[in-house]
């Protein structure tokens, strides 16, 4: 081959190469890594259909546009730091934390990779990110947190149950937000002019024997801390709550319909869904410390009228014309 030819076709080469490696790049996939809480898609239910939702409204789907690795760690705390590392060590594009106890998981996990945090506990108090404003860093989202909540379901549970004086509060201890949330709950008890008493419970297991705790304490009425792990029991909740007497405020419709007293709440699925907008933006070039986080701004409302019956509690009209929706 001529010496000139040769460097004619070396410069076709060339100029074609970027042109491969742009076309390489463009059919690229981008892919998502997922930490969930419960222990498969599903016990997620709701919220893993809602995810999905989020993402196919957004024109993505699964293995065409877009690949998810989902880990699922059952609510095991060493199961959280090890799938969040499985999923930074497999180079994700983005990593998504679903849940109020997956968070601090997925933040320490990496701090190059971008974090879209859903349904997470309060952002700023537990240092996930510098302020609501301004993120930093790597991590962004969506919380669920809203400081008059604790009082809040308190204060449906005084205003429904005539005579309410003593109330239970279910917390996780290992939730980050576990002691705010009870300081706040205490807070608002005291204003109330309500006995309010913690109980613990660090897995589904641990629930009922939780409820068996309150009963043994006399306890009227429970409040539930908004965490994943209540969520991952919801259809544990109520049937024990029932068996002991005792009215149960829990904090989203999801875990009020498998038969809760009440619920007050943002709309979970809601956020889960627009965690699909974050997420988007950052596979187009945004960059999470610039992403401000969002906090709910609606809150619902729900009452069984159905489980006051059972429970005989006769809930006045006041309060379930103020309910967002009454379940006969």
């Amino acid at each position: 081959m001529r010496r000139r030819e040769f460097i004619t076709l070396m410069g076709g080469v060339a100029a074609a190469w970027p042109l491969a490696v742009r076309a390489q790049q463009q059919s690229k996939i981008p892919r998502v890594g997922v930490l969930w809480h419960a222990g498969s898609a599903q016990e997620e239910g709701p919220n893993f259909r809602a995810l999905i939702e989020g993402f196919n409204a957004l024109g993505y789907v699964d293995g065409q546009n877009i690949k998810f690795e989902h880990r699922f760690p059952n609510e095991i705390p060493d199961r959280f730091k090890a799938l969040a590392a499985e999923l930074v060590v497999s180079n994700v594009d983005v990593l998504v934390s679903v849940g109020t106890v997956t968070a601090p998981y997925a933040k320490n996990a990496t701090t190059t990779i971008p974090v879209v945090l859903t349904v997470a506990p309060d952002p700023v108090a537990t240092n996930l990110v510098d302020s609501l404003a301004k993120p930093g860093g790597n991590v962004t989202g969506i919380t669920i947190f809203a400081s008059e909540l604790a009082g809040k379901r308190l204060e449906v549970l005084k205003d429904s149950i005539p005579g309410l004086l003593r109330v239970g509060l279910l917390v996780n201890p290992n939730a980050l937000l576990a002691r705010p949330y009870i300081n706040e709950s205490q807070a608002a008890a005291a204003k109330l002019e309500l006995t309010l008493q913690t109980f613990e419970a660090r897995s589904v297991d641990e629930i009922e024997l939780a409820f068996d705790r309150m009963a043994e304490a006399d306890m009227q009425a429970v409040s539930v801390m908004a965490d994943s792990l209540f969520f991952q029991g919801r259809m544990i909740l109520p049937k024990v709550a029932l068996a002991r007497r005792l009215g149960t405020c829990v904090f989203s419709r999801e875990t009020f319909e498998p038969g809760a007293l009440m619920s007050y709440g943002p709309d979970i699925l809601a956020v889960i869904r627009r965690t699909a907008v974050y997420v988007d933006k950052i596979l187009k070039g945004a960059k999470p410390a610039e992403l401000p986080v969002e906090q709910p701004t609606r809150f619902q409302f729900f009452i069984s009228s159905k489980t006051a019956k059972a429970l005989g509690i006769t809930i006045p009209g006041a309060v379930l014309a103020r309910a967002d929706e009454v379940i006969e």
